[in-house]
């Protein structure tokens, strides 16, 4: 039987628990750099017992940001986030960086730089194009993923795990509905696989063995003509076969048509309206429910679609999506995944790992009320606390 609370081999790293706190974007980089107060959100998480904890997000170029307030991974990000691995490891966890391109979910406008996606379309998150990237840009893009992987290693980093889901720029290629191409990266599932498969190799080739390197895919987009599961276990077959990647993170949705698929539970569609100005506060109070759907939430919710992939595949997968207590952690490694990843729930509580350890009854005060995620724009936090 699988244990939680003992040590786990990750690569080429030795974790104290099999828990994961999931990449969730701090809001706490108003320049672009490492601050303080994200030192302190990741010291607190990884104090409160969970293996690893990830940093998110560190976009490898500058218009691979969602907004021009993330880290991207240059020089001069390397003595913050040096600072940052320090404080995570001196409370007895490990550090990962989730390093990717946001592509066509980056703001132009806020980034001063053209959005890149497999193809070109309307934004609709700006209303503006979505430029389709060339040879050039995709060139330059790979090397910026193994450039921000050695970056974070120099930093003191243990892992990167390599965004390759949510529609951003990797998993645009992988979407049958925002690839449209017709040269050697699109068409078939092969083809639109080949951008993240060259990244995972560019990446594990610069870094060799001295950090773990994971990817988050999507099992689902959750949109019409999206990435479906049976592709989605084609393209995860590929990744396992090449052998550059340690572990896969499953995940689903898209931040650019479908959010919400990801995270269930009830729409924050006034929040979301709160923190923006008019006239865009009266819009997404007036059409906010067709972007933001509702799903409803339910311990574990991508476990059903994840089960195939854990029955096809031999590498090691962590589970995410509505895991806040012992008794999902359990049912996660019974069914035979090797680490569990934590959101919201954790927001709430950093703690929640240590005091379940404790006591194995112990139950989380999160109720999904997805509140939390507006405020990505003044700093990432529970609002009920």
């Amino acid at each position: 039987m699988t244990t939680i609370f003992e040590p786990a081999r990750l690569g080429p790293l030795t974790l104290r628990n099999r828990v994961l706190k999931a990449a969730t974007f701090e809001g706490r980089t108003p320049k672009a750099l490492v601050t303080d107060e994200l030192i302190e959100f990741h010291r607190a998480i990884a104090a409160g017992g969970v293996a690893m904890t990830t940093v998110a997000y560190c976009a490898v170029a500058p218009e691979g940001r969602t907004e021009r307030r993330q880290i991207h991974m240059r020089p001069e990000a390397v003595p913050g986030l040096t600072r940052l691995a320090e404080a995570v490891h001196a409370e007895g966890a490990k550090v990962a960086a989730q390093v990717g391109h946001a592509g066509p979910v980056a703001d132009a406008r806020s980034n001063r730089a053209p959005a890149l996606g497999a193809s070109r379309r309307l934004s609709p998150l700006t209303g503006q194009f979505i430029q389709a990237a060339s040879e050039d840009d995709i060139e330059r893009i790979t090397a910026a993923h193994a450039d921000a992987a050695e970056l974070a290693a120099d930093a003191g980093f243990d892992s990167v795990e390599l965004h390759f889901g949510h529609n951003y720029l990797i998993s645009s290629f992988l979407s049958p509905r925002l690839n449209r191409r017709r040269d050697g990266w699109g068409g078939t599932t092969e083809a639109r696989a080949r951008l993240a498969r060259q990244v995972a190799e560019a990446v594990r080739t610069r870094v060799g063995t001295r950090i773990a390197v994971t990817a988050k895919l999507n099992l689902d987009d959750g949109v019409r003509g999206g990435l479906k599961p049976d592709e989605s276990l084609q393209v995860a077959r590929l990744l396992q076969d090449d052998g550059h990647l340690d572990a896969l993170e499953l995940t689903a949705g898209s931040s650019l048509l479908n959010p919400m698929y990801l995270f269930h539970g009830k729409p924050p569609v006034r929040d979301f309206a709160a923190a923006f100005p008019q006239p865009l506060r009266t819009g997404l109070r007036v059409f906010g429910r067709a972007f933001l759907k509702h799903y409803p939430y339910e311990p574990l919710y991508l476990l059903p679609m994840a089960r195939t992939f854990r029955a096809e595949l031999t590498m090691p997968l962590i589970l995410l999506g509505g895991v806040t207590d012992h008794a999902g952690m359990r049912r996660a490694m019974d069914e035979g995944f090797e680490f569990v990843a934590m959101g919201r729930a954790l927001l709430m509580e950093p703690d929640l790992i240590e005091r379940i350890a404790r006591d194995e009854s112990t139950e989380s005060r999160c109720i999904h009320c997805n509140r939390c995620m507006p405020t990505i724009y003044s700093g990432t936090r529970c609002v009920l606390t």
